[in-house]
């Protein structure tokens, strides 16, 4: 640990050129005594770190010396492509690792880029969780699956009271919740995180499929789930803007069919996944969409229709009954 944290004591020296004993204390996440003697540590190893006295002084290194730690190991070389999402780097114990590779690559900068890194962090920022998530701990499974996924490790869980044995591939994060891809025999499959209960990490390390795709297999996978949820199909009348607005009003897996259907009239049959949601995205076209079957949802429309008609006009709106 300590060794670690002289390195990059040495790393952020090299980086800015020079720090007080607070800047690096507040850095390293220790107290100013410990980094007197970390200083103190390094000069003894002959590494030549020396102070500067007086208004604006601190530790520097001796000009023209050049630490030879800046080559990454795998693990910080991987974790440093994930340094844009810091919250998956904490939930996933891999700060660390990030941290350090963020400073190699840094001293690795000549003198006029070294701001590179601040001067973007303060213009990009990726914030993935999803609203009102608060401060909801990480699954606790995902600590270990992290550590699996990255060393290739096959893993025996608990998954909806079933005992599995996995190999994991992936770990995708999505609106503030986290998935694990992986492969059960010959099928690669989703999970859940937060409903994995204990997780034991075995030997020997598995064999990659060469040609599995992470990004392709979510994707395909979020896509299929989503068309499973629309069990049920209505029947609209479009005006001009109300095509228009299509796209922003079904979801997007029903709306290239959707288009697809579209009469030269404005007729197009749109998969829902129930009456009861096709009500209220019916409602958002306003007078734009007209809905022809089923009779149930024409029905709870025209209702709809009829009492928002009444409430403009200063009339008594008829009874709400049966509206959703």
């Amino acid at each position: 640990m300590r060794a670690a944290r002289l390195m990059s004591l040495v790393l952020l020296l090299q980086g800015r050129g020079g720090m007080t004993a607070a800047e690096l204390a507040k850095e390293l996440e220790v107290s100013e005594r410990t980094v007197h003697r970390d200083v103190l540590a390094l000069s003894e190893a002959g590494v030549p770190v020396y102070a500067d006295r007086g208004r604006g002084g601190g530790y520097r290194l001796l000009d023209g010396y050049r630490t030879r730690l800046t080559g990454l190991d795998r693990s910080e070389a991987e974790a440093l492509f994930l340094s844009g999402v810091p919250g998956a780097l904490r939930e996933m114990g891999l700060q660390e690792v990030a941290a350090t590779a963020r400073l190699k690559a840094a001293a690795a900068l000549s003198p006029a880029l070294r701001d590179a890194p601040a001067t973007a962090a303060q213009r990009f920022h990726l914030d993935a969780p999803g609203w009102f998530a608060g401060d909801v701990p990480p699954p606790a499974a995902l600590a270990p699956l992290a550590r699996a996924v990255w060393n290739d490790l096959p893993v025996t869980l608990d998954y909806k009271e079933r005992r599995r044995d996995l190999e994991p591939y992936g770990l995708v994060l999505k609106a503030g919740s986290w998935y694990l891809a992986a492969r059960l025999g010959t099928r690669f499959l989703i999970f859940r995180v937060d409903r994995i209960g204990d997780v034991r990490l075995r030997e020997p390390r598995f064999d990659r499929e060469a040609g599995f795709d992470l990004a392709g297999f979510w994707a395909g996978q979020a896509a299929a789930f989503s068309r499973s949820l629309l069990r049920d199909v209505i029947t609209l009348r479009l005006s001009p803007a109300g095509r228009r607005m299509l796209r922003y009003v079904a979801d997007p897996a029903a709306v290239d069919d959707a288009l697809a259907s579209l009469t030269p009239d404005g007729v197009v049959r749109l998969a829902v996944e129930s009456v009861e949601v096709a009500y209220s995205q019916v409602l958002r076209f306003g007078p734009e969409a007209e809905v022809l079957e089923p009779a149930e949802l024409r029905t709870l429309v025209a209702r709809a229709a009829a009492r928002t008609a009444a409430l403009y006009a200063g009339e008594e709106p008829p009874s709400s009954a049966g509206q959703r």
